[in-house]
């Protein structure tokens, strides 16, 4: 039952990298290196994937969220994990949030067709159903999970212990 094409999305299957995979076996010191041209670190991604990731997923379940007032909102300040077992947090839990959106794509329809209303006033006259939220989601992953990638290989990083498509 559930979304079968979101859920394999969600673990990288058909045109997508698995995102654990791409973030995994990123070390530490590498996790916090910026390229010329591009404003984040893969650890500043890595952590703003899992914002709003556990926006949505508090959104969902009806907890009140604050909409960040400006974008920064949602972004680290430091471009690097203080420590190893920082960014091991950091993955650990980007892995557990993509596992509970895993877990709602695959719910019934009468789930997934349900509204998720907007939780903060910004929001307030915004609504979804789960699916689209779940969707939502999955896109913005997915345009940085593939920004992830390319700063592995212009990092020298690429592929990942686990594979990964290198044409």
């Amino acid at each position: 039952m559930g979304d079968g094409t979101l859920r394999e999305l969600l673990r990288g299957k058909r045109a997508h990298t698995d995102p654990i995979a791409c973030v995994e076996d990123v070390p530490r010191v590498l996790a916090g290196q910026k390229i010329d041209g591009y404003p984040h670190s893969i650890f500043q991604i890595v952590e703003h994937l899992n914002y709003w990731m556990d926006y949505e997923v508090r959104r969902i379940a009806g907890d009140p969220v604050r909409y960040p007032e400006h974008a920064l909102g949602s972004w680290p300040s430091s471009a690097a994990p203080e420590n190893e077992g920082r960014w091991q947090e950091v993955i650990a839990r980007f892995g557990k949030l993509l596992g509970k959106l895993e877990e709602l794509a695959g719910a019934g329809p009468d789930v997934l067709n349900r509204t998720v209303r907007g939780s903060d006033p910004v929001q307030e006259s915004e609504s979804s159903t789960l699916q689209t939220v779940l969707w939502q989601t999955l896109v913005h992953n997915s345009y940085h999970i593939g920004q992830v990638a390319l700063m592995r290989r212009s990092l020298g990083a690429w592929p990942p212990r686990r594979g990964g498509d290198t044409w």
